[in-house]
C-alpha cells in the first residue's frame, strides 16, 4: 500500500491542491489580474498531473485488455476528463463557443498534431509504418459524419428549431456510438487491430518484471483522478477567466487550453507508441479520441442547453469549417494505404501549425 502511495505521489500533490485552491479562491480572485493569471496556469499544470496519472491507470487497463478495448478505455477517459472540465466551465461563466471551439481544438490536436507528430518521428526513426487500414477509414467517415451532423448542419437550423434539432442530435450521437462500440468490440473487432511481427525478447529477472496490474486501485485511482480535476478546474476556471480579461487573447486561447489538457497524456502514449514501430496504436489514439470527443461531448453538453434553455454556438466558423475539412481529406489520402511515413507527418503537422496561427489571429 505504501509503495501505491509512493507512485501515485502527483496524485496527492494535486489533492493538496485543490485542498488548498478553496480556501485560497477569494484571495487569488481579489489580488489583482497578474495574480489570478499565475494562480490559473499553476492549475492548469497541477491538472495535467493528475490527468497524467489518470491516462496511466487508462493505459494499465488498456495492456490488461489488450486493443481495441485498450485504446477505447484510455480515450474515453481523455474525454472524460475534457467534459468534466467543460461542463464545470460552462457552469462557472456560460461561453456559447466554448464547447464549439474545444472539440474543434480538439480534433486538430489529436489528428493534426498527434497523428501529425508521432508519424513524422516514427517515419524519421522506421520509414514506413504500417497499420490496418480498416480502421482508419472507419475512423474517418464516422468523423465526418458526427462534425457534419452536430456542427455544421446546426448553421442552417432556424434559431426557432434550436432545441428539436438539439434533441435530434443527441438522439444521432448515441445511435452513432452505440453501433460504432458495437462494432469495435464486436465482429469487426479486426479493424482496429494489427498484428505486428513478433519479437525476440530476452527475459528480465523476477525482480526486474513489471508488477501485475490491481485493476480496483487503477479503476479507483482512475475515478479519484476525474474528481480531483473537476475540483481543480471548478477554480480554475475563474483564475483563467479573471487573468485573460481585458489582455486581448483570442476568445479560443480557453479552448486550446481545455483541449490541450485533455489530450496531454495520448500525446506521450502515442508517441511512445511511434517510436516503438505500433503505428497501429496512433491511429486508434489520434482517430479514436476525436472520434469520441466529438460523438461523446456533443450529446452530453447538448443536454446540458437543453436543461438550462441556454443554447450553444455548435456551427463552426467558415475558417474552422474549412480547417476540419481540409485535415479529414489529407487524412483520408494519407490513410489509405496501410502505411504512414515522415512525409505524411508533415503535412499533418503543418496544419497543425496553421491551426496555431489562425488562432493566434483570432480566426
Amino acid at each position: 500500500m505504501l509503495t501505491s502511495l509512493k507512485q501515485e505521489k502527483f496524485m496527492l500533490l494535486a489533492l493538496i491542491a485543490a485542498i488548498a485552491a478553496y480556501p485560497l479562491e477569494h484571495w487569488m480572485l481579489h489580488s489583482g489580474q497578474m495574480v489570478a493569471l499565475l494562480a490559473g496556469v499553476v492549475l492548469i499544470a497541477f491538472i495535467v498531473v493528475a490527468s497524467m496519472r489518470v491516462a496511466h491507470h487508462a493505459e494499465q487497463l488498456a495492456e490488461k485488455v489488450g486493443d481495441p478495448y485498450g485504446t477505447m478505455i484510455l480515450t474515453l477517459a481523455a474525454v472524460l476528463v475534457e467534459v468534466v472540465i467543460l461542463a464545470i466551465m460552462m457552469s462557472n461563466e456560460p461561453s456559447p463557443t466554448l464547447v464549439r471551439d474545444t472539440i474543434y481544438s480538439a480534433v486538430m490536436l489529436d489528428i493534426n498534431g498527434i497523428l501529425g507528430l508521432a508519424a513524422l518521428m516514427g517515419g524519421i526513426k522506421h520509414g514506413e509504418q504500417s497499420y490496418n487500414d480498416d480502421s482508419a477509414r472507419t475512423y474517418s467517415v464516422m468523423i465526418l459524419t458526427a462534425m457534419g451532423v452536430s456542427m455544421v448542419v446546426p448553421e442552417f437550423i432556424p434559431e426557432a428549431d434550436w432545441k428539436i434539432y438539439s434533441a435530434f442530435t443527441i438522439g444521432a450521437m448515441v445511435v452513432l456510438y452505440t453501433l460504432f462500440l458495437r462494432m469495435q468490440v464486436g465482429p469487426h473487432s479486426y479493424f482496429f487491430s494489427y498484428s505486428y511481427p513478433e519479437k525476440r525478447r530476452k527475459k528480465l529477472p523476477e525482480e526486474e518484471q513489471a508488477p501485475p496490474v490491481n485493476l480496483a486501485f487503477s479503476i479507483g485511482t482512475l475515478v479519484f483522478g476525474v474528481i480531483v480535476i473537476g475540483a481543480l478546474a471548478e477554480v480554475m476556471s475563474k483564475t483563467l477567466d479573471l487573468g485573460l480579461e481585458g489582455t486581448g487573447a483570442p476568445p479560443v486561447i480557453t479552448a486550446i487550453v481545455v483541449a490541450a489538457i485533455s489530450a496531454a497524456p495520448e500525446i506521450l502514449t502515442a508517441l511512445r507508441a511511434a517510436l516503438a514501430n505500433r503505428m497501429q496504436s496512433v491511429v486508434n489514439i489520434a482517430l479514436g479520441a476525436s472520434l469520441s470527443t466529438v460523438i461523446l461531448t456533443v450529446p452530453v453538453m447538448e443536454a446540458m442547453a437543453l436543461y438550462t434553455g441556454q443554447p450553444f454556438q455548435m456551427a463552426m466558423t467558415p475558417v474552422q469549417t474549412v480547417m476540419v475539412f481540409i485535415t479529414l481529406i489529407v487524412s483520408a489520402i494519407n490513410l489509405n494505404d496501410g502505411e504512414t511515413n515522415a512525409i505524411e507527418g508533415m503535412t499533418h503537422f503543418v496544419l497543425f501549425a496553421t491551426f496555431i496561427m489562425l488562432s493566434l489571429l483570432g480566426l
